[in-house]
């Protein structure tokens, strides 16, 4: 706290003079009037008479921080009522009466024991009475005045912050707003300039400046770089008493940061750049990077790269890595010393995020030249294929040629090949290849039904060098040819009913055949050329690879026949034409009136007839023999068993019986 010595003094002074100065009935506060308490008489009982207001006295002001010896004199409270002869006691109440303000009971006069503060409290509300010693009376009615502090200029300003941080784009024009701070004084504003505050700059200049009134702080410089310097830190004060000498001060420290601006182009540190990959660098590899400087950060700081022209435009392509922005040089073709052994690329690096409050600057890329120098290594042979693929018919024979390959040496020695087959790839020794001209020949025959593909690796190996070799695969295809018959495409257990009448479907035939001919199956049925006419049973092709089996006759007995064997010729429609003869074996059966099989049992009836099993079975098996001939041993087997057939004996007596070729149940 500041203290004054001769202010106070100075302004007591004028003020009892003031008070003394004024006429007697003049001395009446009008700004904090008294609470007129009437003073009531009896007269008989009958009148009250209201006492005059006699008070004197102006609003009372002391000055806070006061550090004298002696108490400090406030005023004097007086009524017109005192005449002097010390018959009047005065007393106080309120706001630190007794406390902090004394008064002299005989004279009125109030004075502060203790120092106080304007800042903790500006005013204080008191009452005041006068008595009669003698009676007790309370001559003037008890009435409020107010005692207020007068400020002194004991507080500093203060900032609301000790320390501020603040940004502001480099670059930008003299002032630009950059933070307003703002200091704050405790002592009275409405009171002189104690409160009123200034501000100024102590450090900072000549870069920044601060408007006194507002404490808006500005730039001062044009174009400031934040590549040549990002950080100041500037010291504002706050001064009070409108700046004048003698007045409190305060500071505050600012840290400004200039943020980045785009205004600085891409620049490569060097004009040339040079890489020597060799020929055998696959699609994709990195060759090497570029990298562009930009003294600019964050996204102003990006860049991609491209190639602008060269002759290596299309051999190659330059990406941009996204975390070091630098410029990757990609093979994008394969490279051959052969053909081509320098490239020159014209390479640019540009900002994606240009401002456009910089661009009178000039363009924001720049460009580079990189050579790109092939070595030569030596290299595999090349096949003149990725692949090969070979057809041939099955029926090749052994020996053929049934295809080439061709391979050459891309280096410029041009080395002689020679070829071989990888045994890996062909355990059983089906192919084989002409070392010298690469011709792929059969071993053993071929068969598409069992094998209709064949995967065989094919290496070239140069003759002086036999570590470089390459491989390729030949696809070997096995193409159909018609040599297999059609046959049934499966075992028919078929039967026709006793009842069975004239025209009745009792089985539908499918066949199969193992070829594969390109316009695919086409199957004939037709009854065998031995048996042309049946009159059991007929053959009906139905034109779509089946045949039905229709019944013929009006009945059939099983006591007479009980199986009859229909042969059927199966050929196809491909070159050469295949055919074969399946036989259908048809027995008779019991059926009920829906036509469902009941009994077949033909060897029930036949040893009931008196035929013993082996018998049967020696009959049959003569049987399945002359379906393909007839032979003289099966005719004597037959006649020599005529004996022990009993009454099927006569039943038998040619084979057409057996096939249907004749009636066998007529009388």
């Amino acid at each position: 706290m500041r203290t004054y010595h001769c202010l106070p003094l100075f302004i007591w002074t004028y003020m009892f003079y003031t008070v003394d100065a004024l006429p007697l009935q003049g001395k009446a506060n009008r700004d904090f009037p008294s609470k007129r308490m009437p003073s009531l008489t009896k007269d008989h009982g009958k009148t009250l008479h209201r006492t005059k207001r006699g008070w004197m006295w102006n609003q009372f002001f002391l000055l806070e921080e006061y550090t004298g010896t002696d108490t400090q004199y406030v005023g004097k409270l007086h009524t017109d009522q005192d005449k002097g002869d010390g018959n009047l006691k005065y007393i106080l109440t309120g706001d630190g009466a007794g406390s902090i303000f004394v008064i002299d009971e005989n004279t009125g006069d109030i004075h502060a024991v203790k120092k106080l503060d304007r800042e903790e409290k500006s005013l204080y509300i008191l009452r005041a009475k006068a008595i009669d010693r003698k009676t007790g009376r309370q001559v003037e009615p008890e009435s409020e005045f107010i005692i207020k502090i007068h400020d002194i200029n004991d507080n500093e300003p203060r900032f609301t912050k000790d320390l501020y941080i603040a940004s502001v784009p480099e670059m930008s024009g003299v002032g630009t707003s950059v933070i307003q701070v703002t200091a704050t004084d405790a002592d009275d504003a409405n009171y002189g300039n104690s409160a009123k505050v200034v501000y100024s700059i102590l450090q900072g200049q000549p870069y920044f400046s601060v408007d006194p009134e507002s404490g808006i702080i500005k730039t001062a410089l044009p174009d400031m770089s934040r590549e040549n310097r990002e950080k100041y830190q500037v010291v504002i004060q706050a001064k009070d008493m409108g700046g004048q000498m003698g007045g409190l001060s305060g500071t505050t420290t600012v840290n400004i940061t200039l943020t980045d601006v785009n205004n600085n182009p891409p620049r490569f540190p060097q004009s040339t750049y040079q890489f020597n990959p060799p020929e055998s660098v696959p699609l994709g590899t990195h060759l090497g990077r570029i990298k562009a400087s930009d003294p600019d950060v964050g996204e102003n700081a990006e860049m991609e790269y491209s190639i602008a022209d060269g002759d290596g435009a299309g051999m190659f392509e330059v990406i941009t890595d996204q975390d070091t922005q630098e410029g990757i040089i990609t093979v994008k073709q394969n490279l051959d010393f052969e053909n081509k052994m320098l490239y020159t690329l014209r390479v640019d690096a540009s900002n994606t995020h240009p401002d456009p409050r910089f661009l009178h600057l000039g363009p924001f890329k720049d460009t580079a030249v990189v050579k790109i120098s092939v070595g030569d290594i030596d290299e595999p042979p090349v096949f003149s294929q990725v692949s090969y693929l070979i057809e041939v018919d099955e029926d090749v024979k052994e020996g053929s040629i049934i295809g080439q390959v061709t391979a050459y040496d891309p280096d410029a020695t041009n080395n002689f090949i020679q070829y071989s087959v990888d045994r890996h790839t062909d355990m059983d020794r089906i192919f084989s290849i002409h070392a010298e001209n690469g011709s792929i020949f059969t071993l053993k025959p071929l068969d598409r039904e069992s094998s209709p593909w064949h995967n065989i690796t094919i290496i070239a190996t140069e003759i002086n060098n036999s570590k470089q070799s390459s491989e390729i695969p030949v696809f070997i295809r096995i193409l159909d040819i018609n040599d297999h018959a059609p046959e049934f495409a499966m075992y028919y257990e078929t039967f026709v009913c006793e009842n069975a009448k004239p025209g009745q479907l009792i089985q539908t035939v499918s066949v199969m055949d193992k070829d594969d001919p390109p316009r695919g199956h086409k199957f004939f049925f037709e009854p065998v050329p031995e048996f042309p006419l049946n009159p059991n049973f007929t053959i009906v092709d139905n034109k779509d690879n089946t045949a039905g089996i229709m019944t013929r006759k009006d009945g059939y007995s099983r006591y007479k026949m009980s199986t009859y064997l229909l042969p059927i010729l199966i050929f196809d429609n491909d070159y050469p034409v295949q055919s074969s003869t399946g036989t259908l074996t048809i027995r008779v059966c019991a059926c009920d009136g829906q036509g469902n099989m009941q009994s077949c049992n033909a060897q029930a009836l036949l040893l009931s007839a008196g035929l013993s099993t082996g018998a049967l079975v020696a009959s049959l098996l003569c049987v399945v023999i002359l379906l393909g001939k007839a032979t003289p041993q099966c005719h004597s087997a037959l006649s020599t068993d005529y004996g022990f057939l009993g009454d099927w004996g006569p039943r038998f007596q040619t084979l057409a019986d057996l096939f249907g070729g004749q009636d066998s149940d007529r009388d």
